[in-house]
């Protein structure tokens, strides 16, 4: 177990260190007062159990982990409308303390499943007191109806073991497609929504500055 926490050890603090860094994004563009196209992050380091059972599924040997194993590190980025995720990305393209190995577009490019994300794979360095140590993290940028499907994907993926009795499978990618066409509904009256947001943003700051 000792051997697992010094291992997992760097990659907890990129997890953290990205998600206060990732979350910044956002502040940065509420201090703008402009509309922010990153809604919440989520961080966490994949549980050992999951490693080993992915390592064996790919045929990823444990010394090999560091190398071959791409979201041992995993943040996830929500976004309200599909443009945004566009943003999101260049956003990372341009920053400077990390780099970016692989892009992987599921939403043009969606899974047969039906699963759509846009997947982004970084080089990090994470500061020890040994020194630099460069970790593989993987950033994925979804919208809140993608990530509602890709939960639920996930967690009937646990119990069938990839295996869906066909009416699930069916009914999952008729889901899909019912969460895309709501992106696409949202992203129509995307004026709409931003205004109301931002009445609504102020209204609660108008309230606050009465009660201080």
């Amino acid at each position: 177990m000792n051997h697992w926490d010094k291992f997992l050890a760097p990659y907890k603090q990129a997890v953290e260190e990205l998600k206060i860094k990732l979350k910044g994004m956002r502040g940065q563009f509420e201090l703008d007062s402009n509309h922010s196209p990153i809604e919440f992050v989520t961080g966490r380091v994949k549980p050992i159990a999951s490693i080993l059972d992915k390592a064996s599924q790919k045929g990823i040997a444990l010394d090999q982990l560091e190398e071959e194993m791409q979201d041992i590190a995993g943040l996830r980025m929500m976004c309200q409308f599909v443009d945004d995720i566009h943003t999101v990305v260049n956003l990372l393209r341009n920053r400077n303390d990390l780099e970016i190995v692989e892009e992987r577009d599921y939403i043009s490019h969606k899974k047969t499943s039906g699963y759509r994300s846009y997947h982004v794979v970084i080089r990090y360095p994470v500061q020890t007191i040994h020194g630099e140590k460069k970790i593989l993290a993987e950033i994925q940028i979804r919208t809140l109806a993608m990530n509602f499907w890709a939960t639920i994907e996930h967690s009937l993926n646990y119990k069938y073991k990839g295996m869906f009795p066909a009416d699930i499978h069916m009914r999952l990618k008729r889901a899909a497609e019912a969460a895309f066409r709501l992106d696409e509904e949202m992203s129509l009256i995307r004026g709409e929504i931003q205004e109301a947001q931002a009445f609504f943003s102020r209204k609660k700051e108008l309230k606050q500055e009465e009660k201080n």
